[in-house]
């Protein structure tokens, strides 16, 4: 079987999962997350390093994923050429228009970095950097949200789902994106990133910890429409100051709109950020399904609120 045609595979297969709104919030299942996973993070792309053979393997996973759920392109093509990286780069972009006539020119967007640092030569046996955790993870979860929305249509504001390239390289995709959209006038009312939610954290009350938790009420909001305590405030992200370090960063910067990011690395539940060490095998894919399965219907509250109800404090 042909390496495209595997994609394919893949990709219908993931497609086929059916969603229901019911007491369970069963949108996606550890199964759906798991094909997503074991293909990202194999050894086949080779630690998906920017301008590398292996992302765009990548690329081409998460392009049959929003087409076979009726997710289009923004631009003309679901790929976003870099233009500040010197190699062939993309970012992929997909959009699905908002049903409310009214609120259809807000725009939200839902982000991860789909990269990694590719091959590590310095490492004695396993040479492979996989990024399973880093960002797979996030990757996966965006596209679990795609299906969904690309499924039923239920936003009434405008979507992008979108996955940077070049994250690794200091923030290079969404750099260019967020000027791109910004030249092109895009009203963004708030941009939400996935980084890193691949195991749970430890002795938490929370499911996930919002960097710049203090900088907007996002984290009530979003407590608040999902009627539970899904996202805490961790001061080790304070400390380190992930805010400024992840995709949403260039999006706050270029916009001054609600730019955060969502994550369970806490410090201590992970040990192999940036080895080879970040496999799949490492993942908790139930973990990751309830994050998921908790943050649609909070996704979902946010583009079709009737008011911007998220703002910076």
């Amino acid at each position: 079987m042909k390496y495209s045609s595997i994609i394919l595979f893949l990709v219908l297969f993931t497609a086929c999962g059916s969603f229901k709104k019911n007491k369970e919030l069963y949108y996606t299942s550890k199964e759906e997350v798991a094909v997503d996973m074991n293909f990202l993070a194999s050894d086949a792309l080779q630690g998906r390093d920017t301008g590398s053979d292996g992302i765009e393997k990548a690329a081409t996973f998460t392009e049959q994923i929003f087409k076979t759920n009726g997710v289009k392109p923004f631009f003309e093509t679901y790929k976003d050429t870099l233009t500040n990286y010197e190699q062939p780069a993309y970012n992929i972009v997909g959009y699905l228009k908002g049903k409310d006539k009214s609120l259809r020119n807000e725009f939200i967007i839902i982000g991860a970095h789909y990269d990694h640092i590719g091959v590590d030569t310095t490492a004695i046996e396993d040479q492979i950097a996989n990024g399973a955790n880093d960002n797979a993870s996030g990757t996966t979860a965006v596209l679990e949200m795609a299906k969904y929305f690309g499924k039923t249509k239920s936003n009434k504001r405008s979507m992008l789902f979108v996955l940077f390239s070049a994250e690794e390289k200091g923030l290079l995709g969404s750099k260019h994106l967020a000027q791109k959209l910004k030249g092109q006038n895009l009203d963004l009312y708030v941009m939400l990133n996935f980084e890193m939610i691949g195991v749970p954290m430890v002795d938490k009350d929370y499911l996930l910890y919002l960097s710049g938790y203090e900088r907007s009420n996002l984290a009530a909001v979003g407590n608040g429409y999902a009627g539970e305590k899904v996202v805490g405030f961790l001061p080790k992200a304070k400390e380190f100051s992930l805010f400024q370090r992840s995709d949403n960063f260039p999006f706050h910067n270029v916009f001054n709109a609600p730019s955060q990011t969502f994550s369970s690395f806490d410090f201590t539940n992970f040990n192999f950020y940036h080895q080879p060490g970040d496999e799949v095998e490492l993942m908790d894919f139930e973990h990751m399904t309830n994050v998921i399965n908790k943050m649609i219907p909070v996704v979902e509250k946010i583009t079709n609120a009737e008011n911007r109800e998220i703002k910076y404090n």
